[in-house]
């Protein structure tokens, strides 16, 4: 399958162009936000204040692990949070940010993925363990946000170049991967 490469930001048509299963490297501004990242962001959609993630955003749920230089950050490790974490909070941050895409590992619940159905989203799943491989599509930290929540909740703005691979695994209909292994599973489980 050949791979894709998406540059951020990102409109509906580069998502609803992407199939479940397809291969996607994303070059661009990609944030990271975790719980905390999640309920600051609706706290200040609601309440009008400035964010930090942009329309057409790329969410990567991931608590980096840093170590300052001089003038910058050096990422050493950039491994995904388990997304199920986040389920109670992302269908409202897709819906007030407009969310294009998220980056983790596990999937998502049916709620998540009615509203990545609704409002334009796809799951991006990325292998668990390799923190120190994703890494190295980080190329520069551009900004930090609300560092007050601790570096791991803090949202990280990262400019990222071939960041992947990453799999559709939920894609802007809904359909889920994960859902189609389980109930694959289930039959040769019940064939028994």
């Amino acid at each position: 399958m050949p791979k894709k490469t998406l540059h951020t930001p990102l409109e509906k048509a580069d998502i609803t162009a992407l199939n479940l299963g397809d291969i996607v490297y994303l070059s661009g501004d990609v944030y990271t936000a975790r719980d905390q990242a999640h309920h600051r962001n609706l706290d200040y959609a609601d309440t009008g204040k400035k964010l930090p993630i942009n329309t057409g955003a790329v969410i990567y749920h991931c608590g980096p692990l840093v170590r300052p230089q001089e003038d910058n950050w050096q990422i050493l490790a950039a491994g995904p949070t388990t997304s199920a974490r986040m389920n109670d909070a992302t269908p409202a941050v897709i819906q007030q940010l407009r969310i294009r895409a998220i980056i983790g590992k596990g999937g998502m619940d049916a709620q998540t993925r009615t509203a990545m159905r609704d409002y334009g989203c796809v799951y991006l799943a990325i292998t668990g363990g390799a923190a120190v491989l994703a890494a190295a599509g980080i190329k520069a930290v551009k900004a930090v946000y609300w560092d007050d929540l601790g570096m791991a909740e803090a949202v990280w703005h990262f400019l990222v170049e071939e960041f992947g691979p990453l799999v559709v695994s939920i894609d802007a209909n809904g359909n889920s991967l994960y859902e189609r292994i389980n109930a694959a599973a289930k039959r040769k489980v019940q064939a028994f």
